[in-house]
Order: structure tokens, then C-alpha cells, then sequence
């Protein structure tokens, strides 16, 4: 029995060292950026890899001969599409901390 507790007490100790990892890492990483573009390039989103959208561009010619109707399309599919991405890039770096093991609640 306590060997056991004792086993407990370090795999606590362990998960408690992993999870400041895992926030140091959110924090350090959560102002990278990542790009996505859609509509070929005609609308671009600069997305954090906290999840923040940071800046949204749209090519004012494509504005004016395609109409704000795609125009907002695009920027739904950009904004979507960098989020994704942001999302890959921080569970990326978190894998190198967490050596690739999903642990609930954690991430």
C-alpha cells in the first residue's frame, strides 16, 4: 500500500511538472502567427497560435469585382482555415513537450 501512494504522490509530481510545461509552452508559442489564404491568395488571415485572429487583408480589387457577399465568404474560409492551422502548429509544439502523449484534460 505505500509503495503504491508513493508511487501516486511522484506521478502527481510528475503531471504537475507537465502541465507547467504545457503552459510555458502556450504562453511562449501563443504569439506565433500563421497565415492562411483563400479564394487564390485574394483573402488572406493572420491567425496566433493562441487561437487569436490578429489581422484580416482582402485584395480591393477582387472586393470590388467579386462583391462583399465572397469577399466575406473568403475571409470566413481564411479565418477558419488559419485557426486550423494555428491549432496543428501549437498541438506541434505541445508534442514536444508532452513527447506526443494526448493527456485529457491538459491540452
Amino acid at each position: 500500500m505505500g509503495q503504491f501512494s508513493g508511487g501516486m504522490n511522484e506521478l502527481m509530481r510528475q503531471a504537475a511538472r507537465m502541465q507547467r510545461k504545457i503552459e510555458q509552452v502556450k504562453k511562449e508559442c501563443g504569439d506565433k502567427e500563421v497565415t492562411a489564404t483563400a479564394v487564390g491568395d485574394k483573402v488572406k488571415a493572420t491567425v496566433t497560435y493562441a487561437g487569436k485572429v490578429s489581422r484580416v487583408e482582402v485584395d480591393p480589387e477582387f472586393l470590388k469585382s467579386e462583391g462583399i457577399e465572397l469577399a466575406l465568404d473568403g475571409v470566413c474560409a481564411a479565418v477558419n482555415a488559419g485557426l486550423e492551422q494555428a491549432e496543428k502548429a501549437m498541438e506541434a509544439e505541445l508534442a514536444k513537450v508532452t513527447g506526443g502523449v494526448k493527456i485529457p484534460g491538459m491540452l
